[in-house]
Protein backbone atom coordinates (compact mmCIF):
# COMPACT_ATOMS: atom_id res chain seq x y z
CA UNK A 1 0.00 0.00 0.00
CA UNK A 2 1.21 3.48 -0.91
CA UNK A 3 0.05 6.27 1.40
CA UNK A 4 0.16 10.02 0.81
CA UNK A 5 -0.23 12.41 3.75
CA UNK A 6 -1.86 15.84 3.41
CA UNK A 7 -0.23 18.25 5.85
CA UNK A 8 0.05 21.94 6.61
CA UNK A 9 3.43 23.51 5.90
CA UNK A 10 4.28 24.76 9.39
CA UNK A 11 7.31 23.22 11.08
CA UNK A 12 5.12 21.52 13.70
CA UNK A 13 2.66 20.11 11.14
CA UNK A 14 5.55 18.76 9.05
CA UNK A 15 7.15 17.22 12.16
CA UNK A 16 3.88 15.46 13.00
CA UNK A 17 3.39 14.26 9.41
CA UNK A 18 6.97 12.93 9.25
CA UNK A 19 6.48 11.21 12.59
CA UNK A 20 3.36 9.43 11.28
CA UNK A 21 5.18 8.62 8.01
CA UNK A 22 7.98 6.92 9.97
CA UNK A 23 5.48 4.83 11.96
CA UNK A 24 3.66 3.83 8.77
CA UNK A 25 6.88 2.87 6.97
CA UNK A 26 7.54 0.36 9.75
CA UNK A 27 4.32 -1.52 8.96
CA UNK A 28 4.67 -4.54 6.62
CA UNK A 29 1.61 -3.56 4.51
CA UNK A 30 3.04 -0.14 3.64
CA UNK A 31 5.29 0.14 0.56
CA UNK A 32 5.88 3.89 0.57
CA UNK A 33 4.73 7.11 2.21
CA UNK A 34 4.90 10.62 0.78
CA UNK A 35 3.96 14.04 2.15
CA UNK A 36 1.65 16.45 0.31
CA UNK A 37 2.25 19.88 1.94
CA UNK A 38 -0.68 22.31 1.53
CA UNK A 39 -1.38 25.88 2.55
CA UNK A 40 -4.61 26.50 4.48
CA UNK A 41 -6.65 29.64 5.05
CA UNK A 42 -5.93 29.41 8.76
CA UNK A 43 -2.21 29.65 7.98
CA UNK A 44 -2.64 32.50 5.50
CA UNK A 45 -4.90 34.88 7.49
CA UNK A 46 -2.83 36.01 10.45
CA UNK A 47 -4.16 39.51 11.03
CA UNK A 48 -7.51 38.43 12.50
CA UNK A 49 -8.48 36.14 15.37
CA UNK A 50 -9.58 32.62 14.51
CA UNK A 51 -13.00 33.26 16.08
CA UNK A 52 -13.62 36.00 13.50
CA UNK A 53 -12.59 34.01 10.43
CA UNK A 54 -14.29 30.72 11.20
CA UNK A 55 -12.39 28.81 13.87
CA UNK A 56 -9.72 26.18 13.71
CA UNK A 57 -11.58 24.14 11.08
CA UNK A 58 -9.85 26.49 8.63
CA UNK A 59 -6.65 24.54 9.21
CA UNK A 60 -8.31 21.30 8.19
CA UNK A 61 -10.72 22.05 5.34
CA UNK A 62 -8.10 22.13 2.55
CA UNK A 63 -6.65 18.85 3.74
CA UNK A 64 -10.10 17.24 3.56
CA UNK A 65 -10.66 18.63 0.06
CA UNK A 66 -7.35 17.03 -1.01
CA UNK A 67 -8.49 13.66 0.38
CA UNK A 68 -11.86 13.94 -1.38
CA UNK A 69 -10.09 14.78 -4.65
CA UNK A 70 -7.82 11.74 -4.31
CA UNK A 71 -4.70 13.92 -3.97
CA UNK A 72 -3.98 12.49 -0.51
CA UNK A 73 -5.02 9.40 1.46
CA UNK A 74 -4.76 10.69 5.01
CA UNK A 75 -4.32 13.93 6.95
CA UNK A 76 -2.40 14.32 10.20
CA UNK A 77 -3.68 16.77 12.80
CA UNK A 78 -3.09 18.05 16.30
CA UNK A 79 -6.28 16.63 17.79
CA UNK A 80 -6.96 19.81 19.75
CA UNK A 81 -7.51 21.55 16.38
CA UNK A 82 -10.06 19.01 15.12
CA UNK A 83 -13.73 20.04 15.52
CA UNK A 84 -15.69 17.76 17.89
CA UNK A 85 -18.11 16.83 15.09
CA UNK A 86 -16.41 15.18 12.11
CA UNK A 87 -17.74 16.16 8.67
CA UNK A 88 -19.76 13.54 6.81
CA UNK A 89 -17.60 10.98 4.98
CA UNK A 90 -14.53 11.44 7.20
CA UNK A 91 -13.33 9.59 10.26
CA UNK A 92 -10.49 9.57 12.77
CA UNK A 93 -8.73 6.32 11.99
CA UNK A 94 -5.98 6.46 14.61
CA UNK A 95 -4.76 8.42 17.61
CA UNK A 96 -1.12 8.23 18.65
CA UNK A 97 0.16 8.13 22.21
CA UNK A 98 -0.43 11.44 23.91
CA UNK A 99 2.62 13.67 24.33
CA UNK A 100 2.78 16.34 27.05
CA UNK A 101 -0.78 17.56 27.70
CA UNK A 102 0.26 20.72 29.52
CA UNK A 103 0.25 24.37 28.59
CA UNK A 104 3.63 26.04 28.92
CA UNK A 105 4.60 29.56 29.95
CA UNK A 106 7.50 30.96 27.93
CA UNK A 107 9.13 34.10 29.30
CA UNK A 108 12.33 35.90 28.28
CA UNK A 109 14.42 34.95 31.32
CA UNK A 110 12.63 31.91 32.65
CA UNK A 111 10.26 33.84 34.92
CA UNK A 112 7.38 31.83 36.40
CA UNK A 113 3.83 33.20 36.33
CA UNK A 114 4.20 34.45 39.92
CA UNK A 115 7.40 36.34 38.98
CA UNK A 116 5.78 38.44 36.24
CA UNK A 117 5.23 42.10 37.09
CA UNK A 118 1.81 43.52 37.92
CA UNK A 119 -0.22 44.05 34.73
CA UNK A 120 2.22 42.03 32.58
CA UNK A 121 1.22 41.46 28.94
CA UNK A 122 0.71 37.81 27.97
CA UNK A 123 0.33 36.60 24.39
CA UNK A 124 -2.36 33.96 23.77
CA UNK A 125 -5.22 33.68 21.28
CA UNK A 126 -6.97 30.99 23.34
CA UNK A 127 -9.98 32.08 25.41
CA UNK A 128 -9.49 28.89 27.44
CA UNK A 129 -5.95 29.90 28.40
CA UNK A 130 -6.96 33.53 28.90
CA UNK A 131 -9.77 32.61 31.29
CA UNK A 132 -7.55 30.39 33.42
CA UNK A 133 -4.71 32.90 33.41
CA UNK A 134 -7.10 35.56 34.69
CA UNK A 135 -8.31 33.18 37.39
CA UNK A 136 -4.71 32.78 38.57
CA UNK A 137 -3.66 36.41 38.08
CA UNK A 138 -6.57 38.85 37.49
CA UNK A 139 -4.09 41.73 36.99
CA UNK A 140 -2.59 40.26 33.79
CA UNK A 141 -3.39 41.64 30.35
CA UNK A 142 -3.88 39.04 27.62
CA UNK A 143 -3.55 39.98 23.95
CA UNK A 144 -4.01 37.80 20.83
CA UNK A 145 -1.01 35.94 19.45
CA UNK A 146 -1.29 34.17 16.08
CA UNK A 147 1.19 32.39 13.83
CA UNK A 148 3.20 29.19 14.06
CA UNK A 149 5.44 28.30 17.01
CA UNK A 150 8.54 29.96 15.55
CA UNK A 151 6.61 33.15 14.74
CA UNK A 152 5.20 33.34 18.25
CA UNK A 153 8.59 32.82 19.89
CA UNK A 154 10.05 35.53 17.62
CA UNK A 155 7.35 37.98 18.78
CA UNK A 156 8.25 37.25 22.40
CA UNK A 157 11.97 37.69 21.68
CA UNK A 158 11.14 40.96 19.94
CA UNK A 159 9.70 42.31 23.20
CA UNK A 160 6.06 42.36 22.02
CA UNK A 161 4.96 40.46 25.16
CA UNK A 162 6.20 39.85 28.70
CA UNK A 163 5.42 36.15 28.27
CA UNK A 164 3.44 33.85 26.00
CA UNK A 165 1.60 30.55 26.47
CA UNK A 166 1.95 27.63 24.06
CA UNK A 167 1.22 23.91 24.14
CA UNK A 168 4.18 22.14 25.71
CA UNK A 169 3.90 19.27 23.20
CA UNK A 170 4.56 21.55 20.23
CA UNK A 171 7.59 23.15 21.89
CA UNK A 172 9.02 19.76 22.83
CA UNK A 173 8.45 18.26 19.37
CA UNK A 174 10.33 21.14 17.76
CA UNK A 175 13.22 20.93 20.22
CA UNK A 176 12.33 24.10 22.16
CA UNK A 177 12.14 22.35 25.55
CA UNK A 178 14.65 24.79 27.03
CA UNK A 179 12.34 27.71 26.23
CA UNK A 180 9.70 26.44 28.69
CA UNK A 181 9.71 28.56 31.86
CA UNK A 182 6.82 26.81 33.61
CA UNK A 183 4.54 23.86 32.92
CA UNK A 184 1.03 24.40 34.25
CA UNK A 185 -0.42 21.51 36.27
CA UNK A 186 -4.11 20.67 35.72
CA UNK A 187 -5.11 22.41 38.97
CA UNK A 188 -3.74 25.66 37.52
CA UNK A 189 -4.71 25.25 33.89
CA UNK A 190 -6.69 22.44 32.31
CA UNK A 191 -5.68 21.78 28.69
CA UNK A 192 -7.81 21.78 25.55
CA UNK A 193 -9.57 18.53 24.66
CA UNK A 194 -6.97 16.04 23.34
CA UNK A 195 -4.08 18.53 23.63
CA UNK A 196 -0.84 16.66 22.87
CA UNK A 197 -2.53 13.94 20.79
CA UNK A 198 -1.78 13.50 17.08
CA UNK A 199 -4.70 12.09 15.08
CA UNK A 200 -4.96 10.59 11.62
CA UNK A 201 -8.00 11.37 9.48
CA UNK A 202 -9.12 9.55 6.34
CA UNK A 203 -12.24 8.89 4.27
CA UNK A 204 -14.78 6.73 6.07
CA UNK A 205 -15.13 4.41 3.07
CA UNK A 206 -11.39 3.54 2.99
CA UNK A 207 -11.82 0.34 4.99
CA UNK A 208 -8.52 -1.31 3.99
CA UNK A 209 -6.57 1.85 4.82
CA UNK A 210 -8.43 2.25 8.12
CA UNK A 211 -7.43 -1.28 9.16
CA UNK A 212 -3.76 -0.44 8.53
CA UNK A 213 -3.98 2.89 10.37
CA UNK A 214 -5.73 1.31 13.36
CA UNK A 215 -2.45 -0.44 14.20
CA UNK A 216 -1.07 2.96 15.25
CA UNK A 217 -3.79 3.50 17.87
CA UNK A 218 -2.63 4.02 21.46
CA UNK A 219 -5.52 2.55 23.52
CA UNK A 220 -5.22 4.85 26.56
CA UNK A 221 -4.93 7.97 24.41
CA UNK A 222 -7.97 6.85 22.40
CA UNK A 223 -10.04 6.61 25.61
CA UNK A 224 -8.93 9.95 27.07
CA UNK A 225 -9.54 11.61 23.69
CA UNK A 226 -13.03 10.10 23.43
CA UNK A 227 -13.92 11.38 26.92
CA UNK A 228 -12.52 14.87 26.35
CA UNK A 229 -14.00 15.31 22.87
CA UNK A 230 -17.41 14.14 24.10
CA UNK A 231 -17.49 17.12 26.47
CA UNK A 232 -16.71 19.57 23.67
CA UNK A 233 -19.33 17.92 21.46
CA UNK A 234 -22.15 17.98 24.03
CA UNK A 235 -21.36 21.58 25.02
CA UNK A 236 -21.25 22.46 21.30
CA UNK A 237 -17.93 24.09 22.09
CA UNK A 238 -15.59 25.06 19.28
CA UNK A 239 -11.82 24.79 19.60
CA UNK A 240 -11.97 28.48 20.47
CA UNK A 241 -14.45 28.23 23.36
CA UNK A 242 -13.34 28.87 26.94
CA UNK A 243 -13.76 25.15 27.66
CA UNK A 244 -10.98 22.99 29.12
CA UNK A 245 -10.95 19.26 29.77
CA UNK A 246 -8.50 16.59 30.86
CA UNK A 247 -8.91 12.85 31.35
CA UNK A 248 -6.54 10.51 33.20
CA UNK A 249 -6.51 6.70 33.16
CA UNK A 250 -5.21 4.65 36.10
CA UNK A 251 -5.68 0.92 35.68
CA UNK A 252 -9.29 0.46 34.53
CA UNK A 253 -10.45 3.78 35.98
CA UNK A 254 -10.85 6.98 34.02
CA UNK A 255 -11.28 10.37 35.68
CA UNK A 256 -12.21 13.34 33.54
CA UNK A 257 -12.28 16.99 34.66
CA UNK A 258 -13.67 19.97 32.81
CA UNK A 259 -14.00 23.72 33.15
CA UNK A 260 -16.19 26.31 31.46
CA UNK A 261 -15.31 29.92 32.18
CA UNK A 262 -15.86 33.52 31.21
CA UNK A 263 -12.84 34.75 29.18
CA UNK A 264 -12.09 37.34 31.89
CA UNK A 265 -12.02 34.60 34.54
CA UNK A 266 -14.80 36.27 36.56
CA UNK A 267 -17.05 33.20 36.52
CA UNK A 268 -16.30 29.52 36.06
CA UNK A 269 -17.79 26.07 36.53
CA UNK A 270 -15.50 23.11 37.19
CA UNK A 271 -16.41 19.50 37.81
CA UNK A 272 -15.12 15.96 37.35
CA UNK A 273 -16.48 12.42 37.11
CA UNK A 274 -14.89 8.99 37.27
CA UNK A 275 -15.77 5.53 36.06
CA UNK A 276 -14.65 2.56 34.01
CA UNK A 277 -12.27 3.34 31.15
CA UNK A 278 -14.48 1.38 28.74
CA UNK A 279 -17.21 4.02 29.30
CA UNK A 280 -14.90 6.90 28.33
CA UNK A 281 -17.27 8.61 25.90
CA UNK A 282 -20.31 8.19 28.18
CA UNK A 283 -18.33 9.63 31.11
CA UNK A 284 -17.49 12.70 29.05
CA UNK A 285 -21.13 13.10 28.07
CA UNK A 286 -22.22 12.73 31.69
CA UNK A 287 -19.77 15.39 32.85
CA UNK A 288 -20.92 17.75 30.09
CA UNK A 289 -24.53 17.18 31.24
CA UNK A 290 -23.56 18.13 34.79
CA UNK A 291 -21.85 21.28 33.55
CA UNK A 292 -24.97 22.21 31.56
CA UNK A 293 -27.13 21.68 34.67
CA UNK A 294 -24.88 24.15 36.48
CA UNK A 295 -25.22 26.83 33.81
CA UNK A 296 -22.45 26.08 31.29
CA UNK A 297 -24.63 26.99 28.28
CA UNK A 298 -25.40 30.40 29.76
CA UNK A 299 -21.71 30.98 30.49
CA UNK A 300 -20.73 30.04 26.94
CA UNK A 301 -23.45 32.27 25.55
CA UNK A 302 -22.24 35.16 27.70
CA UNK A 303 -18.71 34.44 26.48
CA UNK A 304 -19.96 35.08 22.93
CA UNK A 305 -20.26 31.49 21.80
CA UNK A 306 -24.02 31.51 21.41
CA UNK A 307 -24.42 27.78 22.05
CA UNK A 308 -27.69 26.08 22.92
CA UNK A 309 -29.93 28.85 21.60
Amino acid sequence: MKISIATRKSALALWQAEHVADLLRALPEVESVELVPLSTRGDEILDRSLQKIGGKGLFIKELEVAMQAGEADIAVHSMKDVPAEMPAGFCLAAMLERANHADALVSPNGEQLSDLPQGALIGSSSLRRQAQLKMLRPDLRVEPLRGNVNTRLAKLDNGDYDAIILAAAGLERLGFDERISQLFVPDQMLPAAAQGVVGIECLEEATELRAVLAQLNHPTSVQTTLAERAIARVLEASCQSPVATYAVVEGNALTVSALVAMPDGSESIRDSVGGDVSDAEALGERLAGRLLERGAAELLEAAGEGTHG
